[in-house]
């Protein structure tokens, strides 16, 4: 994890690595949590036999949302901000779904600070972050979210 004690650390690290996160478990369960959670049963998610039957995959992949909504966890990983009072997802610039991620997969997140902007009560940042699958070249989504930390 990089630990910075106020967003002035942070800032200066504007175009460095923020570093790799470990492995974590695309199981099925999670899966269909998050298709509950969205209303997205397509079976392409949710139904096993099928996907096994008909799927190009031949198994069951997660929802493309699923594996950028868990960004977030890796950010939480990787990055803390002492002095800050909280942290608003402002949106995503790029995404790119790469590749997808069958039932089972493990992935990480690599997070880049791509750009910092200074504000009146914290700062604007942008960070690259990259969803990389186990054993695959390919990343399963990459993404240029925006964050603001607020003081």
């Amino acid at each position: 994890m990089s630990r910075f004690d106020n967003i002035d650390a942070l800032l200066e690290r504007a175009g460095q690595p923020l570093g790799t996160t470990g492995w974590h478990l695309v199981d099925q369960a999670r899966i269909n949590a998050f298709a509950d959670a969205t209303g997205d049963h397509q079976w392409i998610h949710v139904d096993e036999e099928r996907a096994a039957a008909e799927s190009p995959f031949q198994t069951t992949i997660a929802h493309g949302m699923l594996t950028l909504s868990l960004c977030a966890t890796f950010l939480s990983e990787l990055v803390k901000v002492d002095d800050v009072r909280l942290v608003i997802n402002a949106g995503l610039n790029k995404v790119r779904l790469r590749a997808p991620v069958p039932v089972g997969s493990r992935v990480r997140g690599v997070a880049t600070l791509l750009e910092t902007r200074r504000m009146a009560a914290g700062a604007r940042v942008v960070v690259q972050m990259r969803v990389e699958i186990e054993g695959e070249l390919k990343p399963a989504s990459v993404a240029d979210w925006v964050l603001v930390f607020h003081e």
